[in-house]
């Protein structure tokens, strides 16, 4: 997704040279290290096309190609959608086809009820034009568990890293249910760490942020592919400095965790950082919709480990993200109304004012999805 032209369909002819060059420069360079595993969407504006230029240059058998299809109502838009990305990406099957995006009941229920869009994979599966299938999820912990405890799928496409461990119980899950699990954007996502604050970049020495990261992921036998969102091919070379510290994981890994947590406490405080997620509401149930678990996450890491460019992009993502990044800012608090949707934490009389100052340190200008970009 961060190597296509367009987030919109266009035709090939439509697609500069330049922006073509580099994308397969990508793939061959990935090829060549070794990493054979590419990953894209329908809603990926360009990129299916693209892609789809490049891969029958390939041996069918030495390239793993995933693809993903939204969930809808209509199950025939559904297939539809999937007979496009098999066009666009010029294959006559693909490894791994993900549901995308089951972030909520409701597109859950699209996917498995009878006749649903589910039940059009299995179509394409037995026709041999897919050959596994999974999803990918943005939503809570619990409906990423309910998908996985329906024993219907091969793999998941879910958020795990450093900053977010809330999603261990669903990775639990997949490996009860013998499931392939797969990182979304652990770069990105996980703390735009191609880019650090200096504070978090001295925590992490001797490794940069980026490869403690992809280190911290791949030290749990659970987690099997990252994804590294390259947009150029020089962007795998840092990806690359994980590989040898596999067999050293506890010496490397426990010093910079301990380091890590220290800092959180010293400007959190422990007690806070031991419970503030406690009792804490979801967004649907407060007013306003005001996603406090999610503000108040982002606050910690800004103060924690300054990621106050990262806090800002995703705190102003609020409002717009629908249910790929739900509920809203914490803007024009009704602070008595707010109270009573903190009876159950233990931090209910402090968690209005820590609102407010994240809104202050964190709000301006919104943010859109990159689709919606």
């Amino acid at each position: 997704m961060r190597y296509q032209h367009s987030w919109k369909d266009l035709p090939q002819f439509e697609i500069p040279k330049d922006s073509q060059h580099n994308l397969e420069a990508n793939i061959h360079r990935s090829i060549e290290l070794g990493i054979n595993h590419l990953e894209t969407a329908r809603m990926y504006g360009t990129s299916e096309i693209q892609i789809g230029q490049i891969l029958p240059k390939f041996p069918r058998d030495k390239i793993i190609v995933q693809t993903k299809v939204l969930p809808t109502e209509d199950p025939l838009e559904f297939r539809e959608n999937l007979k496009q990305s098999l066009q666009n990406l010029q294959l006559e099957f693909v490894d791994l086809l993900a549901i995308h995006g089951i972030n909520t009941p409701e597109l859950l229920a699209y996917t498995l009820r009878p006749g649903g869009c589910l039940d059009e994979a299995r179509k394409f599966q037995k026709q041999g034009r897919v050959r596994y299938i999974g999803f990918s999820t943005h939503g809570s912990p619990e409906t990423i568990v309910q998908t996985i405890e329906s024993g219907e799928f091969d793999y998941v496409n879910l958020h795990w890293y450093y900053i977010n461990q809330s999603n261990w119980p669903a990775i639990e899950a997949a490996r009860r249910h013998d499931m392939g699990v797969f990182i979304i954007s652990p770069s990105n996502k996980g703390g735009m760490l191609y880019k650090p604050p200096t504070k978090l970049t001295e925590l992490c020495r001797p490794l940069s942020p980026m490869v403690f990261n992809d280190l911290f992921c791949l030290s749990r036998s659970e987690v099997h592919t990252l994804s590294l969102g390259a947009a150029r091919p020089s962007d795998f070379e840092e990806h690359l400095k994980v590989l040898p510290l596999l067999s050293r994981v506890e010496e490397v890994l426990l010093p910079i965790l301990d380091r890590l947590e220290r800092a959180a406490i010293e400007a959190l405080g422990e007690q806070w950082y031991k419970t503030w997620h406690f009792g804490l509401p979801n967004f649907d149930e407060t007013p306003g919709q005001v996603n406090v678990p999610v503000i108040l996450w982002l606050r910690n890491l800004a103060v924690a480990y300054d990621l106050v460019e990262y806090g800002k992009m995703r705190y102003n993502l609020l409002g717009n993200g629908s249910h790929w990044f739900p509920g809203q800012k914490a803007e024009n608090l009704d602070l008595q109304l707010l109270r009573s949707s903190l009876a159950n934490s233990p931090h209910a009389e402090i968690i209005p004012k820590i609102l407010q100052e994240a809104d202050e340190l964190l709000g301006g200008q919104e943010v859109k999805r990159l689709s919606q970009q």
